[in-house]
């Protein structure tokens, strides 16, 4: 495994934004930074995202950045993601262990993950999609989920308008665990 593919999947909770101002991204960053979690999903929903992300990996290298929602062939072959066995096993013969589960609510991600274990014991998944704040422990308590992606940590209108504290304190709040 990568360094950078096992720094990510050493956040227990990572933060799926939206950022519609790409000046937005490094306040945002410093301020998860400094709440303990230091990986972001950057949604590709924006025009601002992949400046956004650049910015973030300029001004603020020890954030890990992944990308989120391939709308095009381009996002496609960049964000490994699956949502079923046929997929998994197929970013397994390419040599992949570790995987984004999405959308984890509309699949039942942790009974699909738990389904998974069994057959796939060396995949690891970062479940996100839909994922409330009770539902997290859940997660987290499967051996083959060692992160969660959510987006009420930082949620877009709080990006918008500059609410760090807001952002900080909903990050503080969480409880880390060890990676698997």
């Amino acid at each position: 495994m990568s360094e950078a593919i096992r720094r990510f999947f050493g956040n227990p909770v990572i933060p799926v934004v939206v950022i519609d101002d790409a000046a937005q991204a490094v306040p945002l960053a410093e301020t998860l930074l400094d709440a303990g979690i230091s990986a972001i999903e950057i949604t590709l929903r924006t025009p601002r995202a992949l400046a956004a992300m650049e910015a973030i990996a300029k001004q603020v290298p020890a954030m890990q950045l992944t990308a989120g929602t391939a709308l095009n062939r381009r996002h496609l072959q960049q964000v490994p993601g699956i949502a079923t066995a046929s997929e998994l096993m197929l970013g397994l013969n390419a040599g992949l262990t570790h995987f984004k589960l999405f959308p984890a609510s509309a699949i039942n991600g942790i009974a699909l993950a738990k389904a998974f274990a069994s057959p796939f014991p060396e995949a690891r998944f970062c479940c996100t999609g839909g994922i409330t704040e009770p539902e997290l422990p859940a997660y987290l308590a499967e051996a083959n989920i060692p992160s969660v992606g959510v987006s009420w940590l930082a949620a877009r209108p709080a990006i918008a308008a500059g609410r760090w504290d807001e952002i900080r304190a909903a990050a503080l709040r969480l409880k880390p665990r060890n990676p698997s």
